[in-house]
């Protein structure tokens, strides 16, 4: 079965097995488990910052950071499909207690010129913006990139109004090799931000939360108060140290295949998908007239894994269990489901 739901159903490799059997462990609570320490300070530096913490999941990472940054009541400025507000159920309402400002943006991405007039006013009794929190990559926008240029715009504009820019990037490492970006550059550019070690990195579980010491010392205090403090973890954080140390460039090819799934597509059915849109591992498709549950379950039948991101848009998500091969026959299997009358 090929599986194209999402690049989080990726399945650790035996050197990642290796590497989490071989892990020296110690009580992490205690801040004693040496692979966590490595991993932390490893991530620092690679982004230039003070301090990460290893954190359970990408939601965990994000709600730290709320309370890290945001005091409750407050307001955080997000595209209107960012994760922050469309996939985690309510958990930056009820467990940081923000409240959202969604913006409309072009496939998934804030711009300046769009978030400027949105800033409510600073006076009572507005409610206070807390924060503009951006996803990069951007999921729903199918992988789109925002880039630094964007992205400093948007710092020079927070630092205006005196408040943090967060950084979603659970997806963070496509975005800087498709770009051929520095990673201390986005570093610099986000007040405070997380990425995911699962996903396309290989991992089978984690993420980190990098910034200044203060915001990730309160960071850990909410990680404890939220249920996220670990003890023994050493073997989670071996196996992110690895991917980290072996998986990054081969990103490249996980957004090379979804550029041949697109192409193929694109010229097998003209209209269901846009290849210049594909700037790294995530596909979508217009499925025209026929329902996309009607789609993925024809599918289904001949091997293939995808979903469903609307009644007539499928999702295709490239990992590192996807080979060239499996992408091409993926298209192929795909655009002969949409063309069957």
């Amino acid at each position: 079965m090929i599986d194209l739901r999402s690049d989080t159903v990726t399945r650790p490799t035996e050197a990642v097995r290796r590497a989490m059997a071989a892990a020296e462990v110690g009580d992490d609570v205690y801040r004693e488990d040496p692979e966590v320490e490595a991993l932390q300070e490893e991530v620092a530096d690679r982004f230039g910052r003070d301090a990460a913490l290893f954190v359970p999941s990408g939601v965990m990472g994000t709600l730290v950071l709320l309370r890290a940054l945001v005091e409750p009541g407050a307001e955080v400025v997000c595209e209107s499909d960012a994760h922050v507000v469309a996939y985690e159920a309510g958990a930056g309402a009820l467990h940081a207690g923000v409240q959202f400002r969604t913006i409309d943006g072009e496939r998934g991405r804030l711009d300046v010129d769009l978030v400027r007039p949105r800033l409510r006013p600073p006076t009572f009794p507005y409610t206070a913006v807390g924060a503009i929190s951006v996803e990069e990559t951007t999921n729903r926008g199918g992988g789109a990139i925002h880039g630094l240029e964007r992205l400093r715009a948007l710092r020079a504009l927070a630092d205006e109004r005196g408040v943090p820019l967060h950084g979603d990037g659970a997806r963070l490492f496509n975005a800087i090799v498709a770009a051929g970006t520095d990673p201390r550059e986005y570093g610099e550019v986000f007040t405070a931000f997380s990425f995911c070690l699962s996903k396309g990195l290989g991992a089978p579980v984690g993420s980190l939360v990098v910034g200044d010491a203060d915001v990730i010392d309160a960071a850990r205090a909410w990680r404890r108060r939220f249920g996220g403090a670990m003890r023994q973890v050493g073997v989670l954080a071996a196996a992110g140290r690895h991917v980290l140390a072996h998986h990054v460039e081969r990103l490249a090819d996980d957004h090379a295949n979804a550029r041949t799934i697109a192409a193929t597509l694109a010229d097998a059915v003209p209209g269901s998908c846009d290849p210049d849109e594909v700037e790294t591992n995530i596909v979508y498709v217009d499925t025209a007239s026929r329902p996309a549950a009607e789609v993925l379950a024809r599918l289904r039948d001949a091997g293939v894994l995808a979903g469903a991101m609307g009644e007539h848009l499928v999702r295709l998500v490239t990992h590192l269990d996807v080979s060239a091969d499996d992408a091409e026959r993926a298209a192929v299997l795909l655009a002969t489901v949409l063309t069957d009358k």
